[in-house]
């Protein structure tokens, strides 16, 4: 049987390209031959580095049986998420619809219609057996039915999803901060109840909210979930960066997959903290976390891969744990039992038998003894030579520009130029090859291949990432490539009737649904990222088309948070920077002065947006900002200009 899946650049269609299921690609054509077959779609979306997804795959999709029914009865396709985020959203959306509950892998029954009539996550061989069989008969016997099931669920998900225009308000923020009160886990950090998720924007949001409103209660909710997730298995004590998620209360037990957009955001937030307490335990957690990003997940021609599997050995988190027998060659007796003290690590263990190595047990957690950064590093070459972890080799635009701001902003805030040496590096990177001859950008490269039209996320998180590394640099390139990708936001993606970006272009592939999507997940979302980028480039240049577009993109940003805003912690960090005092600082001189980058290294001031004319920028800046003409550049020395 011959496997029509092309799977040469993704590296989650590879994994299983072998099995007996005729995989196809998504596009317009398979559901032709749907159409032409009389047959529905199976569709089952995924990624590399999921446990599930795997265990999915090697019980049922190589199981011949399985594939035999799939293929007779369906035409099925296979979507890598990371690579076709619109077609996750979509399928995602109506599994919410239906379950009340998502995740992946993602199994979508469709029509030939691409519309939606059974929509689940995991299911297990003999349940995924009985749902094959069952759909094939009602397709034969009662066709009408699932048509019609189809029809209502796509009407569901085209429902005019538009809210009332609003208006940010310190109300609407004060009432986010009392949501996040009431859901805090005073006792273990974080949100709610197990597994509890990062969400990184929401610590980076109650930062800034505390400073600005001085609510010690949302610093407190933040500098004790930082502390937490640092302290559990959450964090990699021995190779450094952060897991996913954990799955349970304590921050203890991971699910062991390190993804680079969560390192990247966690790496910002605890700038932040550091920014704000000047505490060194926040400066050493954001240099474990990018030192790992730079050293696990560089690409083999630049930017940053995906991440980096749970399993090894087909045993998730095997890689990570450890026991103290197997640790005595390694560091000796004394070193064995100052490590295994250290980290509890015992003979019982704390995961299946063998030991996450964590610090929930040590009080003064921050004030480790000399010796242990050594030991550690004796230990983190035993582990690389005892087993291995997959590592999914994608490039995302999206994902990379997340790791561009962290970097750029670690790189000033710590005053470590590798930090923005790479980040200048993921910029080139992402202008060489992830960039169309027209400027316009792609969403994944892989082996030398680029593909995929980008999405909302491209657009806004690059464009985020380049006015971070512009604070850190001053060099007006990445301003002005910028103010390109804002360009193509508005032209192809925004409502500039209702405010609102839509996920993928209008001269783009056009799916099911074109929803505008305000909520926060793993990562902030696209819209809420774009309103930023808009302002703060309203603010930097004075240009009327950005301060309108931004103000349209929030008042419905207001609207959409209005239910929930707990939901929306980036559309409130922008909003925080429109709802408080802020100011512009204009300086000019021959050349960007350190003395500059001193004083932002040394205080928070996130409301402070800074633009440096010098003879090398003077031209390109007054194309960009046209105001900037009338400053003059003196002949030595340094000018400010300070409005607020």
């Amino acid at each position: 049987m011959s496997n029509r899946l092309s799977t040469e650049h993704s590296p989650y269609l590879l994994q299983h390209a072998e099995n007996p299921v005729d995989w196809r690609p998504w596009n317009a054509e398979v559901f032709e031959e749907a159409k032409r077959m009389d047959k529905p779609v199976f569709l089952s979306v995924g990624y590399s580095t999921c446990h599930w997804c795997h265990v999915m795959a090697h019980e049922s999709f190589e199981d011949v049986t399985v594939a035999q029914a799939i293929n007779a009865s369906f035409l099925p396709i296979k979507v890598d998420r990371e690579e076709r985020p619109d077609v996750d959203a979509v399928y995602m959306e109506a599994c919410l619809l239906m379950n009340g509950s998502g995740g992946w892998p993602l199994t979508v029954l469709l029509t030939p219609e691409q519309k939606p009539f059974w929509a689940g996550t995991y299911l297990p061989k003999t349940q995924l057996l009985r749902l094959v069989h069952e759909a094939a008969r009602l397709w034969r016997e009662d066709r009408a039915g699932l048509l019609a099931a189809g029809e209502s669920l796509t009407a569901q998900l085209r429902r005019e999803t538009e809210n009332r225009p609003g208006a940010p308000s310190r109300e609407l923020v004060r009432r986010a901060a009392g949501q996040f009160a009431q859901s805090f886990d005073g006792q273990w950090g974080g949100f709610g109840s197990a597994p509890k998720f990062p969400s990184p924007h929401n610590l980076i949001f109650l930062l800034r909210y505390a400073r600005l409103s001085e609510d010690g209660y949302a610093r407190e909710m933040a500098l004790h979930t930082l502390n937490a997730m640092y302290r559990g298995g959450l964090f990699d004590h021995v190779g450094g960066g952060f897991s996913r998620y954990s799955t349970d209360e304590r921050w203890l037990v991971p699910h062991f997959e390190k993804m680079l957009y969560d390192n990247a955001l966690l790496a910002l937030a605890y700038t932040e903290a550091f920014q704000d307490t000047r505490r060194p335990l926040y400066e050493q957690v954001v240099r474990r976390t990018l030192d790992y990003v730079l050293r696990d997940l560089p690409g083999p021609q630049g930017g940053f891969c995906c991440g980096q599997d749970a399993d090894s050995d087909g045993v998730e988190g095997k890689y990570y744990t450890l026991a103290p027998e197997e640790l005595l060659p390694v560091l000796g007796k004394k070193g064995t039992e100052h490590f295994c003290q250290w980290y509890g690590i015992t003979k019982l263990g704390n995961f299946e038998g063998k030991s996450i190595p964590n610090l929930l047990g040590q009080e003064k957690f921050d004030q480790e003894s000399d010796g242990m950064a050594a030991l550690r590093e004796r230990v983190y070459a035993y582990r690389l030579n005892r087993t291995t972890l997959h590592r999914d080799d994608k490039v995302l635009t999206a994902w990379n520009g997340l790791a561009l701001a962290a970097l750029a902003r670690a790189g000033l805030v710590l005053d470590e130029p590798r930090y923005l040496d790479a980040a200048c590096r993921t910029a080139d990177f992402l202008m060489e090859k992830l960039t169309t001859p027209n400027g316009r950008l792609l969403a994944r490269w892989r082996d030398g291949d680029a593909a995929h039209p980008g999405k909302l996320d491209d657009y806004a998180f690059y464009a985020y990432g380049l006015l971070e590394l512009y604070s850190a640099t001053y060099d007006l390139a990445y301003l002005t490539r910028c103010t390109e990708l804002a360009d193509y936001l508005l032209k192809f993606f925004f409502d500039g009737e209702h405010g609102g970006f839509y996920p993928y272009a209008s001269d783009g592939e056009q799916l099911l649904t074109r929803t505008k999507e305000s909520y926060d997940g793993a990562m902030p979302s696209g819209n809420s990222v774009a309103a930023l980028v808009l302002s703060r480039l309203a603010q930097l240049t004075g240009e009327m088309r950005w301060r309108e577009a931004a103000d349209l993109q929030y008042s419905w940003l207001a609207g959409s948070t209005q239910n929930y805003p707990a939901g929306h912690s980036f559309a409130l960090l922008a909003f925080l920077e429109e709802l408080w005092p802020s100011a512009e600082l204009m300086v000019t001189a021959q050349e960007t002065p350190e003395e500059l980058q001193a004083f932002l290294r040394q205080t928070t001031r996130p409301e402070l947006t800074v633009l440096v004319k010098t003879s090398k920028s003077a031209d390109g800046l007054a194309v960009l900002a046209p105001f900037t003409k009338d400053y003059p550049i003196p002949e030595q020395g340094t000018r400010y200009y300070l409005s607020s």
